[in-house]
């Protein structure tokens, strides 16, 4: 399930995961919030938060968090990935060097640091 994160920013768009992550959470919740934030804002700076109940993803929604990514890879400003869930650190450290903007890990213990780096 993803769940948007409210009291954020205007140009921060905030999710926050738990459990199995699903192609339908994608379509349903994730790309509609990416498509009506990028109608007010050029550049977003993006917090995804993969909370401690986090299990994983289907393919679906590893093949829709790619294609979202790549649709729009000029449109973050920012990313930080925010999870204790060390193979999703590592692939983000490994594949953030590819974005064309920061791209930032930090564990659950550093929720509070994500945001206040999302905002500088």
């Amino acid at each position: 399930m993803i769940e948007i994160t409210s009291n954020q920013p205007d140009n921060i768009l905030a999710f926050t995961a738990h459990g199995q992550v699903t192609g339908e959470d994608y379509e349903s919740v994730l790309i509609p919030a990416v498509e009506a934030k990028l109608k007010e804002h050029r550049k977003i700076r993006l917090l995804y938060h993969l909370d401690n109940d986090f299990l994983g993803f289907d393919a679906k929604a590893l093949w829709d968090d790619t294609k979202v990514g790549f649709q729009h890879l000029t449109a973050w400003a920012k990313i930080a990935v925010v999870s204790d869930n060390k193979w999703v650190l590592g692939a983000t450290k490994i594949f953030g060097f590819i974005w064309p903007c920061p791209v930032k890990v930090f564990d659950n213990n550093h929720l509070a640091q994500a945001n206040e780096w999302l905002k500088v």
